[in-house]
């Protein structure tokens, strides 16, 4: 015989006091990242939640170009979002690269590019990854860097961008060898007066000083 329905009463359902505090963040984040999938996305976000992880989560919401599609791919904010996931184990391995890029809801065919371009074997340097995904965003050697600056900056958004001169000179270097025309004398040449300038600002390269910088190779 059928089991009698189960009668609930307002006594006997309890909401946790901290239900509508997570719901109301939960809402935020969502309205912030703007995930192509959302329920794909929300997984994630709860998933990360619970381990105490970063979250999927974009600082602001990123207002696109009229001439860009919506499920463009990539973004600064989204990169910037696998950096604070990524960066912290220096090295990682590239299946949770791509659990992490399906988490955001990005093309699949857009990291593999990555890291075709990168020849990465099974681990991969998160730093190298960072800077050609700035690459995807820039599209030149100058963008890239600035996008790289950017992200990697502590500085609040719209100040100067300072990012230490080790940072900026490896990221420099590594696009530059991938780029393949500009002479080695060249970029070691532009990273010296870089430094010079970075010296002067306890080792910290500013945005707009790298963006004036007379004799950058591009």
């Amino acid at each position: 015989m059928p089991l009698p329905e189960t009668m609930f009463c307002a006594q006997q359902i309890k909401i946790p006091p901290e239900l509508p505090d997570i719901l109301k963040q939960f809402t935020k984040a969502a309205i912030r990242t703007q995930p192509h999938d959302v329920l794909q996305w929300a997984a994630a976000y709860f998933s990360a939640l619970s381990k105490g992880e970063p979250l999927p989560v974009k600082e602001r919401i990123e207002m696109p170009l009229a001439a860009e599609k919506t499920d463009a791919g990539l973004t600064p904010g989204l990169l910037k979002v696998l950096h604070k996931q990524l960066s912290p184990k220096g090295t990682v391995n590239v299946a949770e690269l791509k659990e992490k890029w399906k988490h955001l809801c990005l093309p699949e065919e857009q990291l593999k590019a990555i890291l075709q371009l990168g020849d990465f074997g099974e681990e991969v340097e998160w730093m190298k990854v960072l800077a050609l995904g700035c690459s995807v965003l820039g599209g030149s050697l100058l963008s890239s860097m600035k996008h790289a600056c950017e992200i990697l900056t502590r500085d609040p958004e719209g100040g100067a961008a300072r990012v230490p001169f080790e940072t900026f000179s490896f990221l420099y270097s590594y696009l530059a060898s991938i780029d393949g025309e500009i002479p080695e004398e060249k970029t070691e040449a532009f990273l010296h007066g870089i430094k010079e300038q970075a010296d002067q600002q306890t080792g910290m390269v500013l945005l707009r000083n790298f963006l004036t910088q007379p004799s950058r190779p591009f």
